[in-house]
């Protein structure tokens, strides 16, 4: 790769890793943002959840937007809204205020990343360079995150609010930098092309719908939850019939025909649901139900960090020999083992009972990620790559609200009482959220070995040869 490009996919990087440094950091904030503001364990989740909502329900619309209104140009401006509205979560003094500000940042988000994916993938050709690129991409996404952690519990430790002060200094820095290096192209041919804002609004509503309907459904009548999620259902029907009617549809539903397309994005939405649920069930369980501090608990969660590590050095060399779809299957069945090891879970664990598990589910994390961000673009046409980056981006946020949702809501219905041990049942009972999501995943990924679908994943990973081992997101 040349200087230049280097010094692009360095721009890129370091926004992928801003982006996993903020869900870490705010992800071992959560018990003292719920003490300071005095939020329920159903608000506490909405803190998460707003920001994947707002990301994985607007990420479509911003591929889209990339491929239309120019890379550079949405990367810059929807780098900018992300600083502005992390800076007003830490000014947050109501808990609406702190969820609306999160669900800005997310919309941000959504825009900014599949831009900067589509960068990639337009800027490196598929195979070798574009492998390359890519596993250097999850990887520094991986290192976001376990920096995150660390840094979150310390300046949690100091007050809550530098969680969210902390990325705009880092904002800042990718904004001039990638000012100056990234450079500018002529705006896309928008010829006969416009923003099916129809099927945005659409999508976008059931989205919000589905993942309200889980999170409300212990508090309220089941009436009222089916017809939500009916309605939930409907707006997805109506998003399929726009698709199929509009002359520039937000996704072309030729897209999903690619069988690995389909296969990594549903295999991402459950991976995503189950390591976003796991990581929240076991930040309370370690903070409200054991008293450990953030900064404890940053320490103890840093072990999932490794595949920052593994991702650029491991992974490269078991594509190569064994193909992007074995090494996927072997991803999702490691994350299956983590969680199971974890099930049964006591008020007496010590830090090494829980280590296994953290372990197993870091390797997990490095052996899934980059080959299925791999996967997700082969083969897509050049005017398609933000869609496909947004539907794979997309699968992963809708999934991790889905697990956020899902687990708070069983720990809501199973939690009888305030003890210890009653507490400790609504945590064991939430652990079968992810170890389900993780479990279907590992079958989906399955179809993904068998026939010429298996040969062709392991093909162009033999002929890449050696991938870049260096330094290479979430959630």
């Amino acid at each position: 790769m040349s200087g230049r490009a280097w010094g692009v996919l360095f721009v890129l990087c370091g926004a992928i890793f801003l982006e996993g440094v903020d869900v870490a950091m705010l992800n071992v904030a959560l018990p003292s943002i719920r003490a300071d503001l005095g939020l329920s364990t159903g608000m506490l989740q909405w803190v998460m959840s707003a920001y994947v909502l707002g990301y994985g329900g607007f990420m479509l619309l911003g591929g889209r937007a990339a491929d239309l209104f120019g890379r550079r140009q949405m990367f810059i401006f929807w780098l900018t809204v992300f600083l502005l509205f992390s800076g007003m979560g830490g000014l947050a003094t109501e808990g609406w205020m702190l969820i609306t500000a999160r669900f800005v940042t997310g919309v941000a988000a959504a825009f900014m990343t599949p831009a900067g994916l589509s960068i990639i993938t337009t800027s490196f050709d598929e195979g070798p360079q574009r492998n390359k690129a890519l596993l250097v991409y999850s990887g520094t996404a991986a290192g976001g995150f376990s920096v995150g952690l660390v840094v979150g519990g310390l300046l949690a430790s100091i007050d809550w609010r530098w969680v969210f002060f902390a990325p705009v200094i880092l904002s800042f820095l990718i904004l001039v930098t990638g000012l100056a290096l990234i450079p500018k192209s002529p705006r896309p041919d928008r010829t006969g092309q416009g923003v099916d804002l129809g099927g945005a609004v659409s999508v976008t509503a059931a989205i919000l719908l589905l993942v309200f309907s889980v999170e409300r459904a212990t508090h309220v009548p089941a009436a009222q939850t089916t017809l939500t999620v009916a309605a939930s259902l409907m707006l997805f029907l109506a998003f399929v019939l726009i698709e199929r009617k509009v002359s520039a549809p937000l996704v072309r539903l030729g897209i999903f025909r690619t069988g690995t397309l389909v296969r990594s994005n549903l295999s991402g939405l459950l991976f995503a649901a189950g390591f976003f649920g796991f990581q929240f069930i076991l930040v309370l369980y370690l903070q409200e139900l054991r008293g450990w501090s953030t900064l404890e608990t940053s320490f103890a969660l840093m072990v999932i960090g490794i595949d920052a590590i593994l991702s650029p050095t491991l992974t490269p060399k078991l594509v190569n020999k064994f193909g992007n779809a074995r090494v996927i299957f072997g991803g999702l069945l490691l994350s299956v083992l983590s969680y199971a090891l974890m099930l049964p879970l006591g008020l007496d664990w010590t830090y090494l009972m829980m280590l296994p598990s953290l372990f197993v589910l870091g390797l997990s994390f490095s052996l899934a990620y980059g080959p299925l961000t791999i996967v997700a673009t082969e083969g897509i046409e050049e005017e398609e790559q933000g869609v496909a980056g947004g539907l794979l981006y997309t699968c992963f946020q809708f999934g991790a609200a889905l697990g956020l949702s899902s687990a708070g809501a069983v720990i809501t219905a199973v939690t009888e009482g305030t003890s210890p041990q009653a507490m400790l049942d609504g945590h064991r009972a939430a652990l079968l959220v992810p170890l389900v999501a993780a479990a279907i995943a590992v079958v989906i990924s399955m179809f993904g070995l068998r026939g010429k679908s298996g040969a062709a994943s392991a093909e162009p990973a033999a002929e890449s040869g050696p991938v870049l081992e260096s330094a290479e997101s979430s959630r």
